[in-house]
């Protein structure tokens, strides 16, 4: 297991939408475990398998004061209700933060490590938000894509990102 580098804008493989993982074998467990010590390793809430440099759709989710991370392998959001505006920063757009449009309720619908059909669901909180940020990489799609105007977008400290 270890650390991987985060891929950061321009890099191509952020732009791709991502291939699904046909078999959970030991090189998709291995990744999963590479994700998670990275993610914790840069202090993220989540991360996307393309953010590693890997394009298959693979998410893993760590929320602040929670024991279980979420693996998500093959994600897709099959609901969404409502609209609230939220800062965003990213590990791949390092240095900046800006403001989003998500919605306020998503269900998702994916594979656990051990293949077995999982439904998350969440509303108005960061887990929703998360869920979202994430299978937008899976997509080739970054939250500054989301952004509807040069002053919503800001500059901050390195490491402060969300």
């Amino acid at each position: 297991m270890g650390v991987r580098e985060i891929r950061t804008v321009p890099d191509p493989v952020l732009r791709e939408p991502t291939k699904k993982v046909p078999l959970i074998d030991t090189k998709v467990l291995d990744l999963v475990d590479d994700m998670i010590d990275t993610m914790r390793a840069r202090g993220g809430v989540g991360l996307a398998a393309p953010q590693v440099g890997v394009s298959l759709r693979v998410v893993v989710i760590e929320l602040p004061d929670e024991e279980e991370v979420i693996t998500l392998i093959n994600p897709e959001i099959i609901k969404t209700k409502g609209e609230r505006v939220l800062d965003e920063g990213c590990l791949s757009v390092p240095g900046y933060q800006g403001e989003v449009t998500r919605a306020v309720t998503v269900k998702v619908k994916a594979r656990n490590i051990d293949g077995k059909e999982i439904r998350v669901s969440a509303t108005d909180d960061l887990l929703a938000q998360a869920l979202q940020h994430e299978i937008d990489h899976l997509e080739g799609r970054l939250y500054i894509d989301l952004i509807d105007s040069p002053e919503k977008l800001w500059r901050v400290e390195p490491g402060t990102e969300e």
